[in-house]
């Protein structure tokens, strides 16, 4: 791919979930710039903001790319849904990896990859100097933006997992990533994702999606299961959350010390 003149770095995270890499991330739902600020530096490769299930929106997603700058991780946000508008804006204001919730089929992967591509190539509109082209001063931007623009989708349904090389195929798909806890429910395993059925599922998932020559990608909040879901073959996995470790240090703390 061609260098950008401008001051925009590459999108590493793209590049090496394009190779196979391994890449380790964690998810982040507290919605404040002080704590991504924090997690960004801490050596991570990815950061999910999560738009779907958090309080986060535009304004506070722009706080948080600010405090995100210089760390280590590639910012991703899940936007809340499949919508043209939402990824516009979180496009224009820096956000340039998207992790987009419940894409059923090759048309919702279509639509999902179309509003991340300016015209010809999709349907993206047009501003002249958002914060994703540093105001205005990265030249050639708007030709060039698809080539760091990162998109995940996201299977989260049996009726989604018969689609997975169909949703592959689509041009601009850069990943898919299972989501176990809504996969679980489908099955009929409401919060039970360990559950033999699922498990087989998963596997089968990431055997498929990195067969059909795309990244696979997974989150979970127990650190024993990671290194078996990278021998499944899923390359980028979140670790937990900001929120789980919060919530569970401070449990452990406070318990250390009480009666």
């Amino acid at each position: 791919m061609p260098e950008w003149p401008g001051h925009l770095p590459r999108n590493a995270f793209k590049q090496a979930i394009a190779k196979g890499e391994r890449q380790v991330g964690l998810w982040s739902g507290l919605a404040s710039g002080i704590a991504t600020e924090i997690i960004a530096g801490a050596g991570f490769d990815w950061i999910v903001i999560d738009g779907e299930h958090a309080p986060n929106d535009i304004p506070l997603l722009l706080q948080q790319l600010q405090a995100m700058r210089g760390g280590t991780a590639e910012p991703v946000f899940r936007v809340p849904w499949n919508d043209m508008v939402t990824i516009k804006r979180a496009l224009d204001v820096g956000a340039r990896t998207l992790l987009i919730p419940f894409v059923q089929n090759v048309e919702e992967a279509l639509h999902a990859v179309a509003a991340t591509r300016y015209p010809p190539l999709g349907i993206r509109g047009v501003s002249v100097t958002p914060r994703a082209n540093d105001y205005g001063r990265i030249t050639g931007y708007h030709k060039n933006a698809h080539l760091d623009t990162c998109v995940l989708v996201q299977v989260e349904t049996r009726a989604a997992m018969k689609e997975i090389e169909s949703i592959a195929a689509v041009d601009g798909v850069d990943g898919i990533f299972i989501g176990p806890s809504d996969l679980a429910a489908d099955f009929g395993h409401l919060a039970n994702p360990k559950h033999p059925e699922v498990q087989a599922a998963l596997k089968e998932a990431a055997t498929r999606i990195r067969a059909a020559g795309k990244a696979a990608g997974m989150l979970t909040g127990n650190l024993d299961d990671v290194e078996d879901l990278f021998a499944m073959g899923y390359n980028f996995t979140a670790v937990g959350s900001d929120v789980g470790l919060l919530a569970r240090t401070a449990e452990q703390v406070a318990a250390r010390f009480k009666k």
